[in-house]
């Protein structure tokens, strides 16, 4: 079943959604992922217990452009999602955000956990996450970084056959899984995303500034932080200091993951979610 394609019109722009499921209303979006309505495997994940918003943020799909750079950040995306909250007409609702869109969870929960029911904060980090540890395969003291970074710049090939371009995105997602064997196995849907040229690389700057971690403790909302504890992207260490500093945040370890245990380890990871909202 495919995703219900909208375009909700807001006073910061107009954005282009995706829906599914039912249940309460639960918005999903990642910091430079270009959404359609094959959908997300993250967000598919969350589908059984909610009515979930798949949000493509500004210069993605076919939201608006941003008109200035600054559009891009994560505070002004937050602002297009509080935007996009207030159209569709809900005093509260959930948020889900895995790797950079747990980055992004982070800044709303401290901007907007009035608006919060609860916060699902996956595979991520409240501060830049690669300078400091020799774990994060970013880091070039990583056994992989070479690896990981030969495939980020052949992918940046604008000369690449559609076939070759899988190929390599395949090899590379394969890095940050405990069970690289089993690729077939969890990404077996025909879900496709692009991925934002200019999102991405805006995101690579303003990384190296990115520290939440002394307002965690301004989040007020439910949260949950979600870890898997081989993670090579955002580490576990990252996902444990957000638990500690969010009042009352409960940390949820998946130990056969990687950076993807709503993948990895399915079946926990949807019992987890539905434990949580029961």
């Amino acid at each position: 079943m495919t995703w219900k394609r909208t375009m909700i019109e807001t006073d910061r722009g107009d954005f282009e959604v995706f829906e599914k499921g039912s249940g309460p209303p639960l918005a999903v979006t990642h910091l430079y992922s270009e959404f359609n309505e094959t959908g997300d495997y993250f967000a598919e994940s969350l589908v059984e217990t909610h009515t979930v918003y798949l949000i493509n943020l500004k210069e993605c799909g076919r939201t608006d452009k941003a008109s200035s750079p600054h559009e891009l950040t994560m505070l002004e995306s937050v602002l297009d999602l509080e935007a996009i909250r207030n159209e569709l007409g809900y005093e509260r609702w959930d948020f889900a955000g895995h790797s950079t869109g747990g980055m992004l969870a982070v800044v709303y929960g401290i901007y907007f956990s009035e608006s919060l029911e609860t916060l699902i904060i996956a595979n991520a980090a409240a501060r830049e996450y690669m300078t400091f540890s020799e774990d994060c395969i970013y880091n070039k003291s990583h056994p992989k970084f070479n690896r990981m970074q030969s495939f980020i710049e052949a992918l940046k090939n604008e000369d690449l056959s559609k076939e070759e371009r899988k190929e390599l995105t395949v090899e590379r997602t394969k890095l940050s899984l405990w069970n690289p064997q089993k690729y077939e196995h969890y990404f077996n849907k025909s879900i496709e995303k692009k991925m934002s040229a200019v999102r991405m690389n805006f995101f690579a700057r303003e990384l190296h500034t990115f520290d939440m971690t002394r307002k965690l403790a301004l989040i007020t909302a439910k949260t949950m932080v979600i870890s898997g504890s081989y993670d090579v992207q955002c580490p576990p260490s990252y996902s444990e200091e957000i638990a500690e500093g969010i009042p009352g945040a409960v940390l949820y370890r998946f130990h056969q993951s990687n950076h993807y245990p709503h993948l990895e380890e399915e079946q926990k990871f949807k019992q987890v979610i539905k434990a949580h909202f029961d």
